[in-house]
């Protein structure tokens, strides 16, 4: 791809998380961009304010002239675009260059020394965390995030000079394995998107071949305990929260809710390690954020400092209202575990306390695959409202609806309900602690039921 020769790039899909970013990188770059998204939101709200002309209509006539050309205009979707998008279909008809996020994504990481995060929970806050570790280093690079930086109040961070890309590495549709990365960081394996991989047996074999594109001599930060083969042309350092790997914490304790330590690297121990979010979730993506900080060289002292001022990622134990009080939360949590260590690390922080989760469904073949696991977390909860299920790239399938995940909630104080009977329903309960959890839509509400909550 020779992108000197690109002058316009129109994005499919631009207000996904990924999408944005690679818009806002090509922005930066001095190319022409403009872009589609069925739904309006804050984030394309502010490409919009960045200069980046977002349609909302799937209607070719409002596309700008410059972008018909398909000499010099690149076109990038994501596979969450459904097939039959009149806009996609225009630009593969007519021969444009047609690529995904994940190809862009690839040659830009491939280019530089890559560190690349992957694994099926925890991406987002360990890409975010390594990024803030490395500020003020002597390390120049530049960060493609998955979710917006509470530091940087984005999702894209750019070094014009950098020598090293981090991104997150996205095992959906097998993006992951256009990477090839200096280093890489493996979180976890679980089921997941097995409307893509069929079984997890085939998502296994996916995350072994992306370890394999780590380059000679690289360097693979993985968790304690995960089955799956690790080729010996790399150096390899392990990391948990409960057991003795290369990276361990102890003496973990709550101070004004937040999160000290200690930690047990290669290189010594860490003393005193303050995090800025709270959540045991969090512990272990600190750890993991740490062991990558010392491959590079960075000394206790940054590490430290940049730990105990990190702020955290939007929508990833995102505290909403946190008074004596009243506790609201938000969170992205999507998956059975994801909402499961969501749900241990507010109990563990708030011992004796009601939870209340607002739960919102993401995918049918999600909800199928894994109605069960589901209820067994949602269970973990005093109070639970559960939403209709958030469609996203899918068609509806037959007999999957929310219902078959609260049938199967064991707790008594439980609700099934649409999204616009939610506001109605959430004035006459008595909150102590809100979760909102969903990768859905749900975010839209939470400024909604905050002001009812603080009414």
């Amino acid at each position: 791809m020779t992108l000197e020769k690109i002058n316009n790039v129109f994005f499919v899909g631009i207000g996904g998380i990924g999408m944005s970013a690679l818009a806002r990188y090509f922005k930066d770059s001095n190319k022409s961009v403009m872009g589609y998204d069925k739904t309006e939101t804050a984030l394309t709200n502010e490409l919009i304010t960045e200069k980046i002309n977002v349609i909302f209509n799937d209607n070719i006539s409002l596309i700008e002239q410059n972008y018909l050309n398909p000499n010099n205009t690149l076109v990038v979707y994501t596979p969450a675009i459904p097939k039959q998008n009149l806009i996609l279909n225009y630009f593969i008809n007519n021969k444009f260059n047609v690529t995904k996020r994940a190809e862009i994504l690839g040659f830009l990481l491939n280019s530089k020394k890559g560190i690349a995060i992957s694994g099926t929970h925890g991406k987002t806050s360990i890409t975010t965390l390594i990024s803030y570790l490395f500020l003020n280093s002597d390390i120049k690079y530049s960060s493609f995030i998955g979710g917006i930086s509470k530091n940087f109040n984005s999702n894209l961070i750019l070094n014009p000079n950098n020598e090293y890309v981090i991104a997150e590495a996205d095992e959906f549709d097998r993006s992951f394995l256009k990477l090839f990365p200096q280093t890489a960081v493996v979180t976890s394996i679980d089921a997941d998107h097995l409307d893509i991989y069929g079984k997890t047996e085939e998502l296994k074999l996916s995350f072994e071949k992306f370890i394999t594109q780590i380059e000679v001599g690289g360097n693979l930060v993985i968790k304690y305990g995960l089955n799956i083969k690790i080729p010996q042309k790399i150096n390899i350092y392990t990391y948990s929260l409960t057991e003795k790997a290369d990276y361990y914490p102890e003496n973990i304790r709550v101070e004004n809710n937040i999160y000290t330590f200690e930690l047990n690297t290669p290189k010594g121990k860490i003393n005193n390690i303050e995090l800025g979010v709270p959540g045991l979730v969090n512990v272990e993506n600190a750890i993991a954020a740490i062991a990558v900080a010392q491959i590079y060289q960075l000394s206790e002292t940054l590490i430290k400092q940049n730990l105990k001022n990190f702020k955290g990622v939007k929508r990833r134990f995102d505290y909403i209202i946190n008074t004596e009080k009243l506790v609201f939360i938000d969170d992205y949590a999507h998956h059975p575990e994801e909402l499961k260590a969501t749900i241990l690390s507010i109990k563990n922080l708030y011992k004796n306390r009601k939870i209340t989760g607002i739960f919102q469904p993401h995918l049918f073949s999600r909800t199928r695959d894994f109605a069960e696991e589901f209820a067994k977390s949602l269970s973990m909860l005093d109070e639970l409202i559960l939403l209709d299920i958030y469609p996203a790239r899918e068609l509806p399938i037959d007999g999957v609806t929310s219902e078959i995940i609260f049938k199967n909630v064991t707790i008594t104080e439980k609700t099934l309900c649409t999204k616009t009977e939610l506001l109605e329903i959430i004035k006459l309960k008595k909150i102590d602690i809100l979760l909102t959890l969903g990768a859905g839509d749900i975010d839209a509400e939470v400024p909604k039921i905050k002001h009812i909550l603080e009414a």
